[in-house]
């Protein structure tokens, strides 16, 4: 295993001319992480790459792409707790020893959802209202965004007809759960595949209208890795025109999501800071804007914690994000102008699938300890990329 000062010394090396500077090669491999020369050189790095629609081919030479990944291997990825996914008739717990890190519902709800979802401590990182109510205070509004899930607000089928319209949508609204809305519905959950240093389950969902009529079927592989200090579950999705030509409608409404805990909301009176990939803190800064990842975090319980979506700079479509200071933050590749996104204004690209074709998408969902940058969310995105093909 390569030491990160044997890392960056390689950086310099081979690339004089992109010095992160001595102080980043010195001292302590716990030290380097934190250095605010280093973590400029990577935030700067993820958020140009990603605009440009790939990590690995945003003007990097091979010599910093091979270092980040010996970087990424050095010093956050390495496996902690055996993961442990065990299935059962309405939902998959995804354990490490005696404690539940997270469940996803399979049924119970218009769309599969993880819930609780929870911190290295078993710290709540999501909203466990409407699933659980009666808690002082809770918040109760929208009451579709549970805990974490993944949609999208207007899938048009094309070619079909449509008896149950939403105002403002042309298709089907899988996002909300007005009434005419969409429901995903999980038909198959194959048998887990369990290792010493991941777990992975394949289920199986049809997108219908509400009227139950099929209009899309999806293949989601779910795969759960331990950090120590941060867990990480994956999201491989296949989306299927099996039935007809799919149109993903131009909304805000979309489409991996999750509402964070009350107590770490950022805004008024809230504890909680909202952070992107590259560097930009609050609603105002990172509404709308494309990047390769974004980060909730806060005090719950005196510890701090933070949840964080990550988006493969491999998705054939950038990621705009629809995070708001109330507890929403959702990464969307389908918003364009109709959005407002501002990063999403000069582009009418809908993402259009022919009858037969695939979307593939690939998200993770960081559970960690610390802020965005003591919990180092930027070197466990450099793992989430370097983990894909291999799960």
């Amino acid at each position: 295993m390569f030491s990160r000062i044997q890392v960056m010394d390689v950086l310099v090396t081979l690339v004089p001319r992109l010095r992160l500077g001595t102080h980043c090669m010195r001292g302590s491999a716990s030290r380097i992480g934190h250095v605010e020369g280093c973590r400029k050189s990577r935030r700067s790095l993820q958020a140009s790459a990603f605009l440009g629609g790939a990590w690995e081919r945003a003007h990097l030479t091979p010599a910093i792409s091979i270092a980040a990944l010996l970087l990424a291997g050095s010093c956050v990825c390495a496996q902690d707790k055996k993961p442990v996914l065990q299935v059962k008739e309405k939902q998959i717990d995804f354990r490490l020893g005696d404690e539940l890190v997270t469940s996803y519902h399979t049924s119970g709800f218009s769309k599969p959802i993880f819930w609780p979802v929870n911190a290295p401590g078993g710290v709540p990182l999501t909203r466990a209202w409407p699933m659980e109510k009666g808690k002082a205070g809770e918040s109760t509004d929208h009451v579709h965004q549970k805990s974490a899930w993944f949609v999208h607000g207007d899938v048009i089928p094309e070619g079909m007809e449509l008896s149950d319209k939403i105002r403002g949508v042309e298709g089907v609204d899988f996002w909300s759960e007005t009434k005419g809305h969409g429901q995903i519905v999980c038909v198959k959950v194959e048998e887990p595949i369990q290792k010493d240093s991941q777990a992975k389950v394949v289920t199986h969902n049809e997108w219908r209208l509400a009227s139950g009529t099929k209009i899309m079927d999806e293949k989601r592989a779910l795969t759960f890795h331990d950090f120590g200090k941060a867990r990480l579950i994956v999201l491989d999705i296949d989306l299927h025109a099996s039935v007809a030509p799919i149109l993903f409608g131009d909304t805000k409404e979309g489409a991996m999501g999750i509402r964070i805990n009350d107590e770490i909301i950022a805004q008024e009176n809230g504890k909680g800071t909202i952070q992107n990939a590259g560097g930009k803190v609050g609603e105002r800064e990172c509404w709308g804007r494309a990047a390769a990842w974004c980060d909730y975090s806060g005090p719950i319980n005196g510890k701090t914690v933070g949840l964080t979506i990550l988006a493969d700079p491999k998705n054939p479509h950038p990621t705009c994000w629809h995070v708001r200071g109330y507890g929403l933050m959702a990464a969307n590749p389908f918003g364009r102008i109709k959005s407002l996104f501002p990063d999403a204004q000069r582009r009418d690209d809908l993402v259009r699938l022919a009858k037969g074709e695939h979307l593939q998408l690939r998200y993770g969902l960081l559970l960690h300890e610390g802020d965005a940058t003591t919990g180092q969310v930027a070197e466990h995105f450099d793992c989430f990329v370097k983990l894909r093909g291999k799960e």
